[in-house]
């Protein structure tokens, strides 16, 4: 089934006519600086949305949402509309993701789908031709994850992660000084987030049948079952997303081979359990991981769903601690003779959106600032953790051969 809006060819701009017409596979340099950059959006739920916004945004760039593929009606309907509101003509629309990315007339592609679908959205994506922002996580199956990394790897298309907090001036400047040796030796980093609120809780009393294409939600697995609550609810489903390893963890284990240098990790061990919400989730509510590096220092990452008593960010270095939460840097907690003296605090790098970012590369065909290795190695990190929690066993891995042991 697809849909097109009511948009015929008759209809289409002359800039949309000249993207159609070029040939499939031609990279954006090839096309000249004066183009509209068309995107199509995979996934335009909530996620989907907040990075249409973005677009929007970037509206100077000369771009454009010219596709949407959703496999639930009203959130593809609305999308459209939005699209054509914004940018004036109907984008194309369906409910098979590969379908879009067999569209000459799309250059890049959003995906901002469940988590388990991003790897595989992703290879398809460059595999087309396409230049593809892809969400946090980059991937929840090791295997699916590293295909995907390779095919990135192997191609010429520009990948950007949705990994935001690389395009955050304060993030930025930490990961500069950090990088810098500016806390000597780094033997620790100690995260913790917290929250009491069921943000998973969306209401799938509307949900109809006829208005969902479930085979494309079940992407040929037979195990994922035609359910609304699964529809709306995913995060709490193992068919859809690792739970926190992926949903959180990510996040904050992007930044450790940002700061650090050190692309994975050694081994990981991690334990979690549904303590509170007994509400059918297959998810943890409470989850903890433990992740040593090659360079010599431990990352621990700690959620809670339960309870919203406080976060923790702290990188714990010979010379003295770095704040997260406070974006400050001081001696605290050292005791070496060369401990800071005097507190620094973070101020911001000047810088464009994460969305403006991608949009450029793709024109520049420049690397990101959150390639796909940054995508990769927090997949690594989330994978191995969500392993360890499954098995009760430490994890380890083969950096030379990409394995997971």
């Amino acid at each position: 089934m697809v849909q097109y809006g009511g948009m015929g060819h008759a209809d289409l701009s002359r800039r949309s006519l000249l993207a159609a017409a070029l040939p499939a596979g031609l990279t954006r340099a090839q096309k000249s600086a004066n183009d509209r950059i068309n995107i199509g959006v995979i996934g335009a739920g909530g996620r989907g949305g907040a990075l249409m916004a973005e677009v929007e945004k970037c509206r100077d760039l000369n771009v454009a949402v010219t596709a949407v593929c959703d496999v639930w009606r009203p959130n593809r309907e609305k999308a459209a509309a939005r699209a054509a509101k914004t940018w004036g003509e109907q984008p194309r629309q369906t409910v098979d993701y590969q379908e879009l990315l067999s569209w000459n007339s799309v250059d890049a592609v959003l995906i901002a789908t469940p988590d388990f679908a991003h790897s595989r959205m992703l290879k398809h994506a460059v595999e087309a031709g396409k230049d593809a922002y892809c969400e946090k996580p980059m991937g929840v199956d090791f295997g699916e994850a590293k295909a995907a990394y390779l095919a990135v790897k192997a191609s010429k298309q520009v990948a950007q992660m949705g990994t935001q907090r690389r395009s955050d001036g304060q993030h930025i400047a930490a990961a500069r000084l950090l990088r810098s040796g500016v806390l000597g030796t780094v033997t620790r980093v100690d995260i913790a987030v917290n929250f009491f609120e069921p943000r998973w809780a969306r209401d799938y009393a509307d949900v109809a049948d006829a208005d969902v294409s479930w085979n494309y939600v079940k992407m040929n697995d037979p195990r994922r079952r035609a359910d609304p609550r699964r529809l709306r609810q995913w995060q709490l489903f193992r068919d859809y997303t690792n739970g926190i390893p992926g949903l959180w963890m990510s996040h904050f284990s992007d930044l450790v081979p940002w700061f650090l240098g050190d692309p994975y990790p050694s081994g990981a061990v991690a334990n979690g359990g549904v303590f509170l919400w007994k509400d059918g989730r297959e998810t943890c509510d409470v989850f903890q991981a433990v992740l040593d590096y090659p360079k010599g220092f431990l990352f621990s990452f700690a959620m809670s769903l339960t309870n919203s008593e406080g976060n923790r960010n702290l990188w714990l270095g010979s010379r003295g601690s770095l704040d997260l939460d406070a974006f400050t840097i001081s001696g605290k907690g050292s005791g070496a003779p060369d401990r800071l003296a005097e507190e620094i605090r973070l101020e911001p790098d000047e810088v464009n959106s994460h969305m403006a970012n991608f949009i450029e590369c793709v024109r520049s065909r420049q690397s990101p600032r959150a390639d796909v290795q940054a995508g990769f190695s927090h997949a690594v990190a989330g994978c191995m953790a969500a392993v360890a929690r499954d098995a009760g066993r430490k994890v380890r891995f083969d950096a030379d051969r990409l394995e997971m042991i």
